[in-house]
């Protein structure tokens, strides 16, 4: 019998959904991953715990996973195609099923250049696409990737991540269309700041029907300062900050910046609510876990569906 996660329920009932993001600390103590659960319990509907992002050592997903089921959290386990083969993929979708996990999202992963261990491996036996038709295909067909059957399938709704701003711009509702036929259930958007933009990708989202076959949640991140804010936009590939709002942050005292990125981070769910095939808000506080509740309350976005 198939156990739904709780995202899974709340989408099928027609719900909006939120959820945010938790990263592992860069050592073995698990009270870093309780208190940042302790931040954000009822507040969002699921938690990620992101597979050791930008390439950085960290606790791994699959444990920090278990941490937060212990605490209640129904978990997105994210697992990236960069250090793993076939075997070891199958074999982890197989140990977070059986532990109770039940959300995955499917990553490439970031290059091992830009992370704390340059001269490391990589793998990348198979990429996003592949990484969720795997899953799709074992927990579907009860069948791994060679073809020998799964004894016990792995009932995992599927994710995946999609930057909508990537050039070039007009093949980004096709990528996702590739997921999708590949069997993602939900995705996870890139920071949007330029609404507008995002916009036009729904409207391309919307026209190839792909937001009744996936659920699209749109991600925000709250800016802490204007330095922030034009990091994001100059240095993180993929971004688009516009420069009026890098602006008016920096048109404020520096004390005052941080309530100002609240505000912009509220107003801008407030208005990804109102586009239509928009199913949830996915919140990134990056290390700000604390701010995640003041964002979801001002945004009317609390309280979150209580589910038996």
């Amino acid at each position: 019998m198939k156990t739904k996660s709780n995202i899974e329920r709340i989408l099928e009932s027609g719900g909006f959904v939120v959820t945010s993001e938790c990263g592992p600390p860069r050592g073995a103590d698990p009270e870093v991953i309780r208190s940042k659960g302790a931040l954000l319990k009822g507040v969002v509907d699921a938690v990620n715990v992101t597979d050791n992002q930008t390439s950085v050592v960290r606790m791994s997903s699959f444990a920090s996973c278990i941490l937060l089921k212990e605490m209640g959290f129904d978990p997105i386990l994210q697992m990236v195609c960069r250090d793993r083969n076939r075997i070891a993929i199958q074999s982890d979708i197989l140990g977070a099923a059986a532990l109770g996990i039940n959300n995955m999202l499917c990553l490439s992963g970031d290059h091992q250049k830009f992370g704390d261990h340059p001269k490391a491996k990589n793998v990348f036996d198979m990429d996003s696409i592949q990484l969720i038709n795997t899953v799709k295909t074992m927990r579907d067909e009860g069948r791994f990737v060679e073809g020998e059957e799964v004894k016990g399938k792995p009932m995992l709704f599927i994710g995946a991540a999609e930057n909508p701003f990537a050039d070039p711009f007009e093949i980004r509702a096709a990528r996702l269309a590739k997921k999708v036929k590949a069997g993602v259930e939900f995705i996870q958007t890139q920071c949007i700041y330029n609404v507008e933009k995002f916009e036009r990708w729904m409207e391309m989202v919307r026209v190839r029907g792909l937001h009744e076959e996936c659920a699209i949640l749109a991600g925000v991140t709250p800016f802490k300062s204007a330095g922030m804010a034009r990091y994001m936009k100059n240095q993180v590939p993929g971004m688009d900050v516009p420069d009026e709002m890098i602006e008016g942050l920096k048109g404020i005292p520096k004390e005052k910046q941080p309530e100002e990125g609240i505000k912009i981070c509220v107003e801008t769910i407030q208005r990804l609510r109102e586009i239509p095939g928009v199913r949830g808000i996915h919140i990134m506080a990056i290390e700000w876990e604390e701010k995640v509740a003041e964002i979801a309350k001002a945004a009317g976005l609390l309280p979150r569906p209580q589910l038996t």
